[in-house]
């Protein structure tokens, strides 16, 4: 072919390519050349990953704590294409969750995500224990994207929404009015949505405001096996009397005369408590219109649940401690024992479960939140769990006073909270890199950023659950 003839060629092809008509059509007759111009028309395709080649090679941990994070395993999974995953397993959880399921994921290829839940699900639980399961499929997630080189979001369907809100609270103070002045200056801030931790640790040195108070002068727990922090809430006995409610009551009053009304406020820390003075606390914050009570009693009981829902217009919430949709979230949900459902990712089973949880809460008319308390790595990842669920409330935002947390992660365009929003990451995976100069700053005693683990190589028992 003539070079003048080559050249026209070339133009051609590229113009279809250029105008989105290139199909096996247009090599019908091309020219020897053809091998030059498919690579000149695909110079800019990402070529960092071949995903059905991609195999798991590696699974290995860096502890962060201190002045940063609650303590947080932070999980990275490396691959045979050089490529890497982060995930944090639960704030306060055990590395050793995540370290377990490595002999079952080596050699797998991480973009089968769901696949591979499947085989680590049955060694997630509930509370901390779930944080394991929960950090790899983070992980899993952010290989994926990255390999198909799209953000997590659009592997789940798509986006509902461009951005995400958050909720935050803030310090415990015993005097209402600067209690009330701290949540003023989170609205000042720009969030849109607050949460505030009350409950008897405030009245407990009030005289009269307590029956069976934990540290009354008389010692309630002196001669039990267990401590009243480690005693369900049906099981202490305590009681708040009408003065103590009172005072609770107090805090709401000066803390809605300060911010209003406009603003969305939960509450969360009500203590140790029964049914009955559940209630009584739930009828008496109805004047106070709460977004919800958290956590009033523990999540396993669900009729319990049920009747505090059913006796007041508070609407009541739970979640943070359950793993997974199936024996877990589906009997409240089913039986509308709460109004609104609050999974954290870390626990729950990671982004896609956690996902599951809010399509099934809002085929049954039940409200959906995240609760969060570790590293910006999972906070992104619920950022893309909350983009792809359709009735998606509020994001909790527990790292507001803590100035280098948002630097342990690089390759997010500005802060990553702004005005109570986060802007949904259209990077890549989960959308961001870790810093991992900030992240060896925050190490836990006698840890190392990433260290070997080749003693978590191998299976060393029989995982099967049926004969």
């Amino acid at each position: 072919m003539k070079k003048e003839d080559e050249a026209k060629s070339r133009r051609s092809f590229l113009k279809k390519a250029g105008l989105g008509g290139l199909s096996l059509a247009s090599f019908t007759g091309a020219s020897a050349h053809i091998g030059d111009q498919i690579a000149y028309a695909s110079q800019n395709v990402n070529r960092n990953s071949s995903p059905s080649d991609l195999k798991i090679t590696d699974l290995r941990i860096a502890e962060i704590g201190g002045d940063v994070v609650f303590r947080t395993p932070i999980v990275r999974i490396y691959t045979n294409q050089g490529i890497v995953g982060h995930g944090d397993v639960r704030d306060g959880a055990a590395k050793e969750y995540a370290l377990f399921l490595k002999s079952r994921l080596l050699g797998e290829n991480p973009c089968n995500v769901e696949r591979l839940f499947g085989i680590i699900k049955q060694f997630g639980h509930h509370g901390r224990q779930g944080g394991g399961v929960s950090g790899v499929e983070m992980a899993l997630w952010d290989l994926a994207g990255k390999a198909y080189n799209v953000p997590v979001y659009q592997m789940l369907g798509g986006k509902y929404r461009d951005k995400v809100r958050v909720y935050c609270d803030t310090t415990v103070s015993k005097d209402p009015v600067e209690y009330a002045n701290r949540m003023q200056a989170r609205v000042d801030q720009g969030y849109t949505a607050l949460k505030m931790d009350i409950g008897i640790n405030l009245i407990k040195d009030i005289p009269g405001a307590l029956i069976n108070g934990h540290e009354a002068d008389y010692n309630p727990y002196q001669h039990q096996s267990t401590k009243y922090n480690m005693t369900k809430h049906p099981f202490t006995r305590i009681q708040i009397t009408e003065k103590g409610v009172d005072k609770l009551m107090e805090y709401l009053d000066v803390m809605r005369s300060k911010i209003g009304y406009d603003i969305p406020m939960g509450t969360d820390h009500w203590g140790h408590i029964g049914v009955n003075e559940a209630i009584k606390l739930a009828r008496a914050s109805e004047r106070y219109n709460l977004a919800y009570m958290e956590d009033v009693i523990p999540w396993q009981y669900t009729d319990q649940w049920r009747e505090i829902t059913e006796s007041s217009t508070t609407p009541t919430q739970t979640g943070e401690d359950i793993y997974r949709l199936e024996g877990g979230f589906e009997e409240l949900i089913k039986t509308r024992a709460v109004d609104i459902v609050h999974p954290d990712p870390n626990t729950a089973g990671g982004i896609l479960e956690t996902k599951r949880i809010g399509d099934f809460a809002s085929k049954h008319g039940i409200g959906f939140m995240h609760h969060h308390a570790a590293g910006p790595v999972s906070f992104l990842g619920c950022v893309h769990s909350a983009a792809a669920t359709e009735n998606f409330m509020w994001l909790e935002h527990h790292a507001v006073d803590k100035k280098d947390w948002e630097n342990l992660v690089t390759g997010f365009d500005g802060p990553i909270v702004k005005d109570g929003y986060v802007t949904v990451p259209e990077k890549p995976g989960i959308g961001v890199e870790l810093n991992e100069e900030v992240v060896k700053k925050y190490l836990v005693k006698g840890e190392k950023l990433f260290a070997p683990t080749p003693e978590w190589d191998k299976i060393r028992a029989w995982d099967r659950l049926w004969s």
